[in-house]
């Protein structure tokens, strides 16, 4: 597995960790009270359930599965999904603050993120067989 893929999915597994446990509480809340301020958790639950874990996830499984350059270097080269990969992580911290700009700042990163990621990984893309 490419480093890339090995810190993007480790990302993935903390978030979920952290997540899962925040859902959890959340849940455990229901059941047996603890606080009514417990709800208030709820955004960053979804944030990083979502963008977190899965996003962060499916990109670094993309990276390392779409077929590779048959010549050496076989990811090509990989600083702009590097960049997508730090691009997507402080967007996804800027939205955790959850300030109204800084969660405007932090979804653009992450879109940008995202396209710089799909720019990244097109010319790799081809038809079966070829």
């Amino acid at each position: 597995m490419p480093r890339l893929s090995v810190w993007m999915v480790r990302f993935s597994l903390i978030y979920l960790g952290i997540g899962m446990t925040i859902g959890g509480m959340m849940l455990w809340n229901k059941g047996i009270f603890i606080s009514v301020d417990l709800w208030r958790l709820l955004p960053y639950h979804i944030e990083l359930m979502l963008f977190g874990w899965v996003m962060q996830l499916v990109m670094g499984v993309a990276f390392w599965i779409v077929p590779r350059y048959t010549t050496p270097p076989r990811y090509g080269k990989t600083h702009r999904a590097w960049i997508a990969f730090a691009m997507f992580n402080i967007g996804l911290w800027l939205v955790l603050i959850q300030h109204t700009w800084l969660i405007l700042v932090g979804r653009v990163l992450m879109l940008l993120a995202v396209v710089l990621f799909v720019v990244y990984l097109f010319p790799r893309l081809k038809p079966y067989g070829e």
